[in-house]
């Protein structure tokens, strides 16, 4: 039987006991924890250093990621659609953000269905992330604000709270 060759940043993680959080082995920050992209350019490269190629560009400053692993100063991103690569922390935010997956995604003045529409968000827009309840979050952009159901958007985790 074949033995697989040692690899220099292979690592091994302990699981938590009780199924907890998986945190990073640099950052000891959990993971996949969601962070967003601080200009308006990153490369997503192939492995985690500049000799490795680039397979994908993201292009929108703000736009949320999911940092899925971590080796040395790269962090390994997601976007929505599970698209990304190693990205240098350096281009990397702690900023939330989140992304509207529901097209004219109505804001209301409290988190309720009943609650007034104070203003709407087009599918791609990409906004500013408040608290979020264990169903709704607040979120801002373009000079609105308003609660919307986690569903609406992406970069949050279902059960997440944030004051």
């Amino acid at each position: 039987m074949a033995q697989a060759a040692p690899s220099a940043d292979a690592q091994i993680s302990r699981t938590p006991e009780g199924g907890g959080t998986m945190r990073g082995p640099v950052t000891n920050l959990p993971l996949p924890r969601y962070v967003s992209l601080k200009g308006g350019e990153g490369n997503a490269r192939r492995g985690p250093s500049l000799s490795h190629r680039i397979d994908w560009v993201f292009r929108h400053a703000g736009m949320p990621l999911r940092v899925v692993a971590e080796f040395g100063h790269w962090r390994r991103v997601e976007d929505k659609d599970g698209a990304g690569g190693w990205i240098h922390y350096a281009l990397l935010s702690g900023v939330r953000t989140a992304l509207v997956v529901e097209d004219m995604a109505e804001l209301r003045a409290r988190p309720n269905m009943e609650a007034d529409v104070v203003a709407r968000a087009e599918a791609g827009a990409i906004v500013r992330l408040g608290e979020c309840n264990p169903d709704w979050c607040r979120i801002s952009g373009g000079g609105e604000r308003g609660w919307v159901p986690k569903s609406a958007i992406w970069g949050v985790d279902p059960g997440e709270v944030r004051d």
